[in-house]
């Protein structure tokens, strides 16, 4: 179901039991699995994928070729209570999954986060704080364990902290605890 005043970009697939509320913007390319929802107001980038029974809820923004496993889980509130409720956007926390960020199955993201440029956050995992750049993230709560290139290959780093990804054919470079690519 699509609602009305939603924007969908060319060739992107939404598959059976999904909806897409009102104030959505979708970008070109995408797939969404079955049983998918996404929020009102909900900006989703180029070349994502978001696979079976996700829901992305008001206040969340995705990036370019975000992946989104199965299951996993985003909150939009810090503390919900049903005898106190709080209705509308103002009380939505932000959260960005940043461009070719990676979220495993059955994985929470707690809202008012930032998931770095493509980080992998393992199955299961609970993100309580913000993601750097590249980062491998598992555990509850979810910690550093690790980093990846942008092809999702864990990266091993030489005593000069550098590192080369033969699927990416990129060098990276790790100073003072921070990924970056060339």
């Amino acid at each position: 179901m699509v609602d009305d005043n939603v924007e969908i970009g060319e060739g992107t697939k939404v598959w059976h039991f999904s909806h897409i509320q009102s104030g959505s913007k979708i970008g070109k390319k995408c797939v969404f699995g079955q049983n998918v929802n996404v929020g009102n107001n909900v900006s989703i980038g180029d070349f994502c994928k978001v696979q079976n029974n996700v829901s992305i809820y008001e206040g969340v923004t995705l990036e370019d070729y975000v992946f989104c496993g199965p299951s996993m889980v985003f909150t939009n509130i810090l503390d919900p209570k049903c005898k106190y409720p709080q209705v509308g956007a103002q009380f939505y926390i932000k959260t960005l999954v940043k461009e070719g960020a990676s979220i495993g199955a059955n994985a929470t993201i707690v809202c008012g986060h930032t998931l770095g440029k493509h980080c992998m956050i393992g199955a299961g995992t609970v993100v309580t704080k913000d993601v750097p750049d590249y980062a491998l993230v598992i555990g509850t709560p979810g910690r550093v364990v690790g980093w990846v290139s942008e092809a999702g290959k864990k990266l091993k780093f030489d005593a000069e902290g550098k590192a080369f990804c033969e699927k990416s054919g990129k060098n990276y470079l790790l100073k003072d605890g921070v990924v970056t690519s060339d």
